[in-house]
């Protein structure tokens, strides 16, 4: 007889736990906030919404203040998430959390996507025009093939 031994975590066999958005404040990753949210509710699952803070070389800034700058568009985003909850509670119930990874996009999403355990990542599709054809985030999480990843035009 063979014991079946429980080795703990495992993808996909009651559905996803923790859904990943990754946002930044354009219009199509706030469309795969908006659609992650829907797949989070229906799967009773925890919407982890990210934010993936550049990171400057060295020197680049020139003493601009850059770094408050993207400081601001993460509290920026935190602000118009809760205010969309807020709007939200008692209609749909959808357990959140937003984090702020440092980095370029994709490494902060890969990052954040294993450290917080995510079954699948939801990202917008790019809106700069050559993103379309070659090296866009989505296409990079897609080749990497970790996780089931949906793209939100």
């Amino acid at each position: 007889m063979t014991e079946h031994v429980n080795t703990g975590f495992e993808r996909g066999t009651d559905g996803p736990k923790v859904i990943l958005a990754g946002v930044d404040g354009s219009d199509s990753s706030l469309r795969a906030a908006a659609y992650a949210a829907g797949l989070a509710r229906r799967q009773n699952a925890l919407l982890a919404l990210v934010y993936v803070q550049p990171v400057l070389p060295a020197g680049a800034s020139l003493g601009a203040p850059v770094a408050d700058t993207t400081g601001e568009v993460a509290e920026g985003l935190v602000a118009e998430i809760r205010e969309s909850a807020e709007r939200l509670k008692g209609v749909y119930d959808v357990r959140w959390q937003f984090h702020t990874f440092r980095g370029d996009p994709y490494a902060g999403l890969v990052s954040a996507a294993e450290e917080l355990t995510a079954d699948a990542v939801v990202v917008g599709a790019s809106e700069q025009a050559g993103h379309r054809i070659v090296g866009s985030v989505a296409i990079r999480l897609v080749k990497a093939g970790r996780w089931p990843v949906t793209v939100v035009p």
